[in-house]
């Protein structure tokens, strides 16, 4: 599965951006598929998950209530919606997708089968 995130950018505080996550050569709808961050200097962490099947999403406590992960299966791509974003939501986002389960929100995603390169968003205050 080879996976491709695209979307990113720079914006202001308290604006918005999307993501997208096109995934190709796999079975996409058999996939939980993640968003990951790295902000300079840190260790990466999950920002948002959504199953295979039921698409229940799962969400670290700092991005609740802001950022919404969903999924087109048709189209085998995943966006992350990213609203009110503040100066520390600012990193390399990367998608990642594995066969078996969310990983804990807020995790490395360590055990993720595929990834897909990183892209940037700065957000500016």
């Amino acid at each position: 599965v080879q996976l491709q995130a695209s979307g990113g950018g720079l914006v202001q505080a308290g604006g918005s951006l999307r993501l997208s996550c096109a995934a190709s050569g796999g079975t996409f709808s058999n996939l939980f598929v993640g968003w990951f961050r790295q902000a300079p200097g840190k260790e990466r962490e999950g920002a948002a998950c959504i199953n295979s099947g039921d698409s229940k999403a799962y969400y670290m406590d700092s991005v609740k209530g802001r950022f919404t992960i969903s999924r087109d299966n048709a189209k085998g791509t995943t966006y992350l919606q990213m609203s009110n974003l503040k100066p520390e939501d600012t990193g390399v986002y990367y998608c990642a997708a594995e066969r078996w389960i969310c990983p804990t929100p807020g995790t490395r995603g360590d055990k993720m089968d595929f990834w897909g390169k990183g892209t940037l968003v700065t957000v500016s205050s």
